[in-house]
């Protein structure tokens, strides 16, 4: 199970974060902004029909998941992007997909496993044993 290969590393947590902090729209939007330059919390909030505390509370989410930093500049609260973080991030969900993309290869494997028709058997002979299966059954 994919739960199972990941829970044998210390990175639940973590993650739970990660995916907390990416599930809302405006924290996406924060993350984007300021990868690009840094803002204060007060110019995040001018940008957002929003409360400053609610834009405050998403930045706090987005912090306690790496992924931005805060530093205090006389009276403002600059945000700004926290690069490491992001990159542990980037790595987590390529861990994700290089196991998606296994069990995605595995059920494909399996259906043209299914699919295949028996030894020594034709693609219309499969077909026509079928229906002869299905005649005698009465169907």
């Amino acid at each position: 199970m994919v739960v199972d290969q990941l829970r044998a590393q210390p990175i639940d947590e973590e993650l739970d974060r990660l995916f907390q902090a990416f599930a809302d729209t405006t924290r996406r939007d924060i993350v984007r902004r300021v990868t690009v330059g840094e803002y204060s919390v007060s110019g995040l909030a001018a940008l957002y029909a929003m409360s400053f505390a609610a834009v405050q509370k998403h930045v706090a989410v987005l912090e306690r998941a790496s992924l931005v930093s805060k530093e205090k500049r006389g009276r403002e609260q600059i945000v700004r992007a926290n690069h490491d973080g992001l990159q542990r991030a980037r790595r987590l969900l390529d861990d994700y997909e290089v196991i998606w993309r296994q069990r995605a290869d595995r059920i494909a494997d399996l259906l043209a496993e299914s699919a295949a028709p028996e030894p020594g058997e034709t693609q219309a002979g499969a077909r026509s044993t079928k229906k002869s299966q299905g005649q005698a059954e009465g169907n």
